[in-house]
Formats: C-alpha cells, structure tokens, sequence
C-alpha cells in the first residue's frame, strides 16, 4: 500500500512539474507572439506540445500564431483539437478556424462553423459579427443586417457590431437607424481610426439634404424624399434635415457648433423616444432609443457628446480635462444604466 501511494505521488508531482513547464513555454510564446516573432512563438509552443499534445492552451495558442503567421492550414489543426477537446479556449479556436477559412477562400464553409458555434455559444457577439462578415463579402446585405441584428440583441458590448449595422444602414439610406448605430459604437470605442471614420459619417448624415442658397444669403434648401409609409423613422428622419436647418434661426445666433451639435443630438434623441409607443418592437427600440432617450433626460449630454465626438472634436480633450466630475457623473450613469 505505502508503495502504491507513494507511486501516486510522484506521479501527481510530474505531472504539476509537467504543466508548471508548460505554463513557462507559453509564456515565452506569447511574449514572442506579442512582438510579431511568430516563428520563435510558433517553435516555443511545439516545444510544450511534447510534453502535452491535446493541451487546449498550447493549441490554442499555436493556431493563433500560424493564424498571424498565415499559415490557416496550421491555424485550423489546432483549432481542431481545441474544439474537439471541448474545454478550455473553444470560442476563440472557432472564431481562429472559422477566419482562417475565410482567408483560404472557403466562405460558406466558415458560415457553417460560425452556424455551429452560435448554436454552442449564443451570447458571444464575435461569432455572429464573423458570421455577419462573411456573408457581406457574399454581397448577401439583407442576411449580414439580420445575423448581425442578432448578434447585438445578445451581446451589446460588441462595438464592431454595432459599426457594422451602422455602415449597412447608411448603404440602405436609413439615416436614423445608421446614426443610432454609430451613436453606439461611438459610447463603446470612441478614439480609434475607426472612430474618427464613424463620428465623420454622423456629421455628415446630420448636414446632408441641407444647404445654403449661394445667391439668396438668408435661404436654406432642404432635399427631402418621400418617406416610406411603413417606415416607422420616416418621421425621425425628417427631423435629421429640419434640425440641422434651425441652426440658422435668430434665436440659435451666437451659438458654437458644439453647442449645436449638443442641442440637435438631444433633440434627435428626444424624438425617437416620443414617437416610441406600445407597437414599437425590436432592437432599435428596445436597444437603441431606449438606452438614448433615458440619456436624453439626463443632465449628462454635453458629456456623452464631448465624449464620443473627441475623435474630430479638437474641443473635446480640453472639455473633458478640464470637466472631470461631470465624466465621473456620465460614467456612474452608465454604470446605472
């Protein structure tokens, strides 16, 4: 008996001598990784698979360097164990297998991967937006809005997603929809390039179909198309073009285009959440102007605008510096919120 324990406890002893050896080859591989010697990481984490060759970590962590080494092929073995393996690391081998064959050119086999990991993991936001992804590339529009709608009624913290919808609004010309969608990813992820790109498009989208009669000074042309009448924001929609009109009235003279854009994005906010009623259904309602008109009636837009506009506000940094308590405000807000 005093021999079989002690057998046991050499062998418990291996084996966290074993994984404690593992843990320092991946951590030299990812320190690799990091600073784009996939090679060196690549090498490193082939070293740990001879001492484990299903650990969920190293393949994991090996199919992300073939993957950023382009090497897909690669990149899906290992995914492959580590979906297999079904424990640790499974979402990220997905979404790693699913874009490497996206890459090799195999986009309705990647749809089908992203479909099964959906159906696995239905609140991870980067599986639907993946997914979305690819069927864009498909020029399938109507299914990419759809799969990406539901991927953000599970996951709203995905910024990517809700850039996505933006831009595939835009493209259909619905303006209220696309700057509520921009207006979102802007809360999440607002000083990027991408930010920069997006909070340009929401001053465009809140100037188009307005200008400035060049031989009448004190007249403003508004271009309107008819509105849809199935359209639930065609009034919204008007709204965009009338307000950006009113800058110019009497009682808004003297007033700084950051005022301005305060004013009108409240205004903007405010009337989508007045046109909600009992037969408003569905994520812009339920998401979007829900979450926007509660903001609306706070005390916090000039924050959340500075905020979200410091990627083309050169005002912005200095108002958010210099306003710190009203930040810290607007932030326990959203905590709340």
């Amino acid at each position: 008996m005093k021999i079989i324990t002690l057998l046991l406890c050499l062998l418990c002893f291996n084996f966290s001598f074993s994984q404690d050896d593992i843990n320092d080859l991946v951590k030299q591989g990812i320190t690799y990784h990091d600073a784009g010697d996939y090679d060196k990481a690549i090498a490193t984490y082939k070293e740990a698979l001879k001492i484990d060759s299903k650990s969920s970590l190293v393949n994991y962590e090996l199919s992300l360097s073939y993957f950023y080494n382009k090497d897909f092929k690669n990149a899906i073995k290992h995914s492959d164990v580590v979906i297999d393996n079904d424990k640790e690391h499974v979402k990220a081998a997905y979404i790693t297998k699913g874009s490497s064959l996206d890459n090799l050119g195999k986009i309705k086999e990647s749809i089908k991967l992203f479909k099964k990991g959906i159906k696995k993991f239905k609140t991870e936001g980067l599986l639907y937006y993946n997914l979305a992804l690819n069927y864009y590339k498909l020029k399938d529009f109507d299914e990419a809005e759809e799969v990406i709608t539901q991927g953000i009624t599970q996951d709203q913290s995905h910024a990517s997603s809700h850039l996505m919808l933006g831009y595939l609004n835009y493209d259909k010309n619905k303006r209220a929809q696309s700057l509520l969608n921009l207006h979102y990813f802007l809360l999440l992820e607002p000083a990027t390039a991408r930010s920069q790109q997006a909070a340009g498009l929401i001053q465009t989208m809140m100037s188009s179909n307005v200008n400035k009669d060049d031989e009448k000074p004190n007249t403003i042309n508004i271009s309107l198309s008819l509105p849809d009448e199935d359209d639930e924001f065609s009034a919204a929609e008007l709204m965009i073009s009338m307000l950006e009109a009113s800058k110019s009235l009497e009682e808004n003279e003297g007033k700084s285009e950051d005022e301005l854009f305060i004013e009108n994005t409240d205004s903007f906010f405010t009337i989508l959440g007045e046109l909600k009623d009992k037969k408003s259904k569905g994520i812009y309602w339920d998401v979007y102007v829900n979450f926007f008109y509660k903001l609306a009636k706070s005390d916090h837009m000039p924050a959340y605008c500075y905020y979200v506009m410091q990627s083309v506000n050169k005002n912005s940094q200095t108002w958010l510096d210099s306003n710190t308590d009203a930040l810290d405000a607007f932030d326990q807000w959203l905590q709340n919120n």
